[in-house]
């Protein structure tokens, strides 16, 4: 049952940790399950998806965005969106503040790094975030908030591979913290770790850990 998978993951994680249910590809039925035992922070990678979760599911549920976002589905989201944590480019950061400030919203948001060893995945190099920052033109963005960073490791067996990846993560998060944000307490997420990998990003640190076929079993792509 949900229930009891969702119980047997919180019960392994620290008081630091939060668990975002990745619910993509689900259907409302196994959410709303889910919802039931308590669980009320909800991941989605898919805009039109999302949009019609959010329309249909309990309006106390947090939505977090962990897929890549493009620049023109960003204002369907941002009305609502509690966190997005797939920022991978300034001028996604920009566009974000720019519809958020249409109606007066602040939008928490995270940097998604690019430490894995595949090409598919998205983000930034932590060069390419360093010289982002240190440009400082994101200052100016009075409608976000970034509040930490996002990332995946590699998907592989080998985990000395993931835990260096996850600790790069974590060394990246910590120099952020001290360079950057010092006078930000709001910037202390971390999101790293999916169900295969998710107790050594948990070792490295995370703050949030994005669970799905572990919760929800194997997702259904027909739908």
């Amino acid at each position: 049952m949900i229930k009891d998978k969702i119980a047997a993951i919180v019960r392994t994680l620290p008081a630091t940790t939060r668990l975002v249910a990745v619910s993509k590809y689900h259907p409302d039925e196994a959410i709303l399950e889910a919802y039931d035992a308590g669980q009320r922070v909800f991941g989605e990678s898919k805009v039109q998806e999302l949009v019609g979760k959010h329309d249909r599911l309990p309006s106390d549920v947090e939505w977090h965005f962990i897929g890549h976002l493009q620049t023109n589905k960003v204002k369907y989201i941002v009305p609502f969106i509690a966190l997005i944590h797939s920022i991978d480019s300034f001028k996604l950061l920009a566009e974000v503040d720019k519809q958020a400030s249409k109606i007066n919203r602040r939008v928490n948001c995270l940097l998604q790094l690019h430490v894995a060893q595949e090409e598919s995945k998205f983000g930034f190099t932590p060069q390419e975030c360093r010289e982002m920052l240190a440009e400082g033109e994101w200052k100016q963005l009075r409608n976000v908030r970034i509040c930490g960073v996002m990332g995946m490791a590699t998907n592989t067996d080998d985990d000395e591979q993931i835990m260096h990846e996850f600790c790069l993560l974590s060394e990246f998060f910590k120099e952020c913290q001290s360079t950057w944000f010092k006078e930000e307490d709001s910037f202390r997420e971390l999101s790293m770790g999916m169900s295969d990998d998710y107790p050594l990003a948990v070792q490295a640190g995370s703050t949030l850990i994005r669970v799905g076929s572990s919760i929800f079993g194997e997702r259904d792509y027909s739908r």
